[in-house]
C-alpha cells in the first residue's frame, strides 16, 4: 500500500508567506492613506454647514468683510469641532479648518482654507491647503 502525502512542503509554505508579505506591503500604505483622507474629510463636512451660514449672511449684507465666528449666527470657532478637527473658524467669510485631536500625525496642525469669491451676488468657494495632495479631500482637488 502507498502512503498518502499529508501536509505542505516547506517551499509551498514559503511561497504563501512571500505572497502575503507582498500584499501586506502594498495594502498597508494604501489603507493608511485612505484613513488620513477620511480624517481630512471630516473638516470639509464641518465647514459645509458654515459655508451655508456665510452665504446667508452675505445675502443679507452684500459684503464678506465682517463675517466672522461668534457673530451673525455663526458659531464661535471653538464650538465647531470633531474627532479630528480642533476648530473651524470664520474671518471675513474665509473658513479655516484646523486639524488636531485624534488626527493622524500627517494632519495635526495643518489647515484647510475655504475662500469665498463674490460672483455678482452668488458665492463660489476656492479650497487651499498645506496638506499633501494625496490627503486633500476630493471636494478640494
Amino acid at each position: 500500500m502507498k502512503k498518502i502525502q499529508q501536509g505542505f512542503t516547506l517551499i509551498e509554505l514559503m511561497i504563501v508567506i512571500a505572497i502575503i508579505g507582498i500584499l501586506a506591503a502594498i495594502a498597508l500604505p494604501a489603507y493608511q492613506d485612505y484613513i488620513i483622507r477620511t480624517q481630512a474629510g471630516e473638516g470639509m463636512s464641518l465647514a459645509s454647514g458654515l459655508k451655508i451660514q456665510v452665504a446667508d449672511v452675505f445675502a443679507d449684507t452684500g459684503a464678506l468683510a465682517g463675517i466672522a465666528s461668534g457673530g451673525d449666527g455663526i458659531p464661535a470657532a471653538n464650538t465647531v469641532t470633531g474627532k479630528y478637527v480642533t476648530g473651524v473658524a470664520v474671518a471675513d467669510g474665509v473658513i479655516t479648518v484646523t486639524y488636531g485631536g485624534d488626527a493622524n500625525a500627517n494632519l495635526v496642525g495643518d489647515n484647510l482654507v475655504l475662500t469665498p469669491t463674490d460672483n455678482g451676488g452668488s458665492l463660489s468657494w476656492v479650497c487651499s491647503s498645506a496638506l499633501a495632495d494625496k490627503y486633500v479631500p476630493a471636494a478640494c482637488r
